[in-house]
């Protein structure tokens, strides 16, 4: 079951503003990208399920988290059907995230009152999520749907639609101004954050700094 109540799981994505996006194969390297995102002070993370011993991995982490690191909020990414969703939560997930908006997810999250940030390309697809129990709904990749003049589009009408785009934006002031003043309510980041050459160098200094930057900054630019 969720280790964190739904309501805390989402008052932190608000508050904090920034989702860092991982996976890696290696037990090990994991848990120091883990550390080094609560170290930064940032303590939602998402592991994406992308290979086919994923949710071992992710049990493993889950039972690091309890031991060394309670306070990481850790959800599960790139979840496309009910039944991985159910295995995710069951492991520990206190959030999940998909690509897509599927019904079956959304009911399943709801019984167990997880989170559920699914991907919406449409007003219609956001409106369904929404009848479904979705408070955060995603947009990706952020290029293929005109950037953030899309939340801009969708929140005049909708002022009470929240949205977390994800995919490609860089954690520089000007880039995170402009989707927080279009309306964002977070900001769902990877490999700008955690990137390859850092990983492959093991500095995890490095990528703890860059976290906190990103979230230094995005804390600037909602003022």
């Amino acid at each position: 079951m969720a280790r964190h109540d739904r309501l805390t799981v989402l008052t932190a994505m608000k508050k904090i503003g920034l989702v860092p996006i991982f996976h890696h194969p290696d037990l090990e390297t994991a848990k120091k990208i883990i550390c080094a995102s609560a170290d930064a002070g940032v303590n939602i993370i998402e592991f994406t399920n992308r290979s086919h011993n994923s949710i071992d991995l992710y049990k493993q982490l889950i039972e690091f988290i309890d031991k060394e690191k309670p306070e990481v909020i850790f959800g599960a990414g790139t979840i496309c059907d009910g039944p991985t969703a159910s295995m995710y939560i069951a492991a520990g997930a206190d959030f999940i995230l998909s690509p897509v908006l599927d019904d079956d997810i959304a009911k399943i999250c709801n019984i167990r009152k997880v989170p559920y940030v699914p991907g919406c390309g449409t007003l219609n697809d956001i409106h369904r999520a929404h009848k479904l129990g979705v408070e955060i709904c995603k947009m990706f990749p952020v290029a293929s749907f005109g950037g953030p003049d899309f939340i801009k589009a969708i929140k005049a009408p909708c002022p009470w639609v929240e949205i977390m785009p994800m995919g490609g934006i860089v954690p520089e002031k000007e880039c995170l101004a402009e989707w927080f003043d279009a309306g964002a309510v977070c900001i769902g980041m990877g490999s700008k954050l955690i990137s390859k050459e850092l990983l492959e160098a093991g500095d995890f200094t490095a990528i703890s700094q860059n976290i906190k930057n990103a979230a230094r900054i995005i804390k600037q630019v909602r003022k």
